[in-house]
């Protein structure tokens, strides 16, 4: 069941218990994959609401055990990361990338 939690001017948060940030981290681990891509494209809330100090202590470092490289977010138009540096955001060891166009973050990722 889905349930709206959330409304604001970026957009709408919803309660998808079955496709979590835990769901993700499991494929990642999973597939083994070196390099990820997250299509943010539709996702309009601020990374700035979320709660990174969760995310650092509970799946970064299964990103990291799973051995990624490399990871970019192709982010709506507007989002103020697009365009920095990718860097290394600790407790991360490797560099994550926000890109406004798919094939920007694909030609970063294939680098």
């Amino acid at each position: 069941m889905t349930e709206q939690i959330y409304e604001d001017r970026w957009g709408e948060v919803f309660d998808r218990p079955s496709a979590d940030l835990v769901k993700f981290a499991d494929c990642v681990e999973k597939c083994g994959r070196s390099r990820v891509l997250v299509d943010s494209i539709a996702f309009r809330m601020s990374p700035a609401l979320m709660d990174g100090p969760w995310r650092d202590a509970n799946i970064i470092p299964r990103y990291n055990a799973a051995g990624v490289k490399k990871f970019a977010f192709h982010m709506p138009e507007g989002m103020p990361m697009i365009g920095q540096p990718p860097e290394n955001e600790v407790p991360g060891r490797f560099p994550t990338g926000y890109f406004g166009k798919r094939q920007e973050a694909l030609a970063w990722l294939a680098g």
